[in-house]
């Protein structure tokens, strides 16, 4: 199952405590500070394609430094811990909202500092006071309630109703390997596929009521945010394709009006199963509200070098 966000708690490490101790055979202190707790970074890894990870385990935890020794000795620092997730993974603070998001340009970043260590008691010696029996425990590492939200990498964005064809497309145009059948709901999470070195995200189908949650919802939009191009797809043999069409449209508009305003060309889908006169009256409608229109079909090559003459 494809995983997209992730709630977790992160934590630095704790500093480690300093140590009351002295030296066995002359007089005066030998307590040793504690090490510092390990920081938490995330970093960004093109070999990671999900979030699973942080659904199957919702805290992490920094090493904690070491106490310190007698003999002067310090405590040794905690081991610093690195998530990796994938590239164009935002980070959010439930507390603060603030935000970050990792790209191949800013691939790591420290969420969580730990925790400075105690000190000995070799530390607080003063001429008046030359053997203190005072320490300092190590200091707590931040924590973080943070929302883990990817988006995917996309160029090229397919929307449209359930069963409307757009898994069937990117198999045609990529090597993708999408299960496809005549119900809705077939695509359950976003695929993609490259065509010549861009990808194609096929979105999981948006149906009227989506943004208050009806189908599966417009959780996946997210994936669209950032795709040149919108090819929406719409089946020649629906009843009331001009419906169909704005029907995704008044989805996406609730979940973020930005997206309309990237280039769109509309796909007529499966023109192999009506005649050309219907085709004719079905671009006609769809001109109405959106004046790039391709008949395509998976089993047309000519419809299908038109669209990859559009990818490129």
């Amino acid at each position: 199952m494809f995983i997209d966000e992730a709630e977790i708690t992160i934590e630095g490490g704790d500093g480690g405590a300093g140590k009351v101790a002295f030296f066995a055979k002359k007089s005066g202190p030998s307590g040793g500070n504690g090490g510092r707790g390990g920081d938490l970074y995330f970093i960004a890894d093109s070999n990671i394609t999900d979030l699973k990870k942080f659904v199957e385990t919702i805290i992490f935890k920094a090493g904690n430094g070491q106490m310190g020794g007698s003999n002067r000795r310090f405590g040794a620092n905690g081991k610093d811990l690195y998530l990796r997730v994938p590239i164009n993974t935002t980070i959010f603070d439930q507390v603060t909202n603030k935000e970050i998001t990792l790209t191949e340009k800013t691939p790591r970043v420290l969420i969580c500092r730990g925790g400075d260590g105690g000190r000995g008691n070799d530390f607080f010696k003063t001429s008046i006071n030359q053997t203190p029996l005072k320490a300092t425990p190590g200091e707590k590492g931040q924590i973080r309630k943070i929302n883990l939200i990817l988006r995917l990498i996309a160029d090229f964005g397919l929307i449209g109703l359930p069963n409307a064809g757009k898994s069937s497309l990117l198999n045609e145009l990529t090597n993708a390997n999408v299960k496809t059948a005549s119900y809705p709901f077939t695509t359950l999470e976003p695929n993609l596929g490259v065509f010549e070195g861009k990808i194609i995200a096929d979105i999981p189908g948006l149906i009227d009521g989506a943004s208050t949650g009806k189908g599966l919802g417009i959780k996946f939009l997210k994936h669209i945010e950032k795709v040149s191009l919108l090819l929406h797809c719409v089946d020649v043999e629906s009843e009331n394709i001009e419906k169909d069409y704005k029907t995704v449209i008044e989805e996406i508009n609730k979940y973020n009006k930005n997206i309309l305003l990237k280039e769109s060309v509309v796909l007529l889908t499966k023109t192999d199963l009506v005649s050309q006169n219907i085709i004719k009256e079905k671009i006609k409608i769809l001109k109405k509200v959106n004046n790039a229109v391709l008949p395509v079909s998976i089993y047309n090559q000519n419809s299908l070098e038109k669209l990859k003459k559009i990818l490129r």
